[in-house]
C-alpha cells in the first residue's frame, strides 16, 4: 500500500511537471511581446548614464518631453535581443506599435543600444551597426541641429544602410565610413532598407519620411517625423 507521503510526493513531482510543460508551450515571443515592449518616463538613474553624452549641457529639450523605450527585436542570427531607445514622447507610440510588428516578422536588427553606451560618438554606434534615436548633436558638416536632437529621428541598422552625399568634386562622403562599400544599392546588402521593405512600409504608415527618398543627398538609415 502507497502511503500518504508517497502519493505528496507523486502530486509534487506532477505539479512540476506541469508547470515546466506550461512554460515551455509558449515560445519566447510570446513572453517578450507581452513583457519588454513598455515606454517609461526618464529615470535619475538614466539621466545619469545619459548625462553630457547623449544629453549634453545646452541641450534644448526639456527631459521631460523625452521617453525610455525597452523593445525585443529580432538580430540577424534569428536571436531574440532586448533593445533599448530614447525618443521623444511625440513618437514614443510609433515606435512601439512599428517594432512590435517587426519583432513579430521576425525582421532583423543587429542592435539596439544607448548611443551613450558609445559615448554619444554618432560614428562609433554606426559602425557598431546600431539602431539608436536620441543624441543632442549637430548634423555632420554643419552648424544645424540634427532631428536627432529632439529625438523625433531613428537610424535603423546604419552601419548597412549608410549616409551617402556626392561632393562637388564627385566624390562620395559616406557616414559611417565603414558602410562605403554599402552605398551602392544596387547590390545584395544585409539589412537593407528600401521601398520594398517592411521597415520602410511601417515607418511611411505611420507618417516618417525616409532619408533614402531624399534628392541632395541620401540617408537610407534615417527615419524622422
Amino acid at each position: 500500500m502507497i502511503s500518504h507521503r508517497t502519493y505528496r510526493a507523486i502530486g509534487k513531482q506532477w505539479r512540476n511537471k506541469l508547470l515546466l510543460s506550461l512554460v515551455f508551450s509558449f515560445s519566447q515571443p510570446f513572453f517578450l511581446s507581452a513583457q519588454t515592449f513598455s515606454i517609461d518616463t526618464i529615470s535619475d538613474t538614466l539621466f545619469e548614464r545619459i548625462w553630457e553624452k547623449s544629453y549634453k549641457r545646452n541641450c534644448t529639450i526639456p527631459r521631460s518631453e523625452l521617453r525610455y523605450l525597452q523593445i525585443a527585436h529580432y538580430n540577424g542570427k534569428g536571436e531574440v535581443i532586448q533593445g533599448e531607445l530614447i525618443c521623444n514622447k511625440k513618437i514614443s507610440n510609433d515606435l512601439i506599435q512599428i517594432f512590435k510588428e517587426l519583432y513579430q516578422q521576425k525582421y532583423p536588427i543587429e542592435r539596439m543600444r544607448l548611443i551613450d553606451d558609445y559615448d554619444a560618438d554618432d560614428e562609433r554606434s554606426m559602425e557598431a551597426n546600431n539602431t539608436s534615436c536620441f543624441n543632442f548633436r549637430f548634423i555632420a558638416g554643419s552648424t544645424k541641429l540634427s532631428n536627432h536632437s529632439q529625438g523625433m529621428a531613428i537610424d535603423i541598422n546604419p552601419l548597412y544602410n549608410p549616409y551617402v552625399r556626392r561632393r562637388s568634386d564627385g566624390s562620395l562622403f559616406v557616414q559611417p565610413e565603414k558602410g562605403r562599400k554599402y552605398a551602392d544599392r544596387q547590390k545584395k546588402i544585409p539589412y537593407k532598407i528600401d521601398k520594398k521593405d517592411l521597415c520602410y512600409r511601417l515607418f511611411i504608415q505611420h507618417g516618417f519620411t525616409w532619408g533614402g527618398s531624399w534628392s541632395t543627398h541620401k540617408d537610407y538609415q534615417h527615419f524622422e517625423k
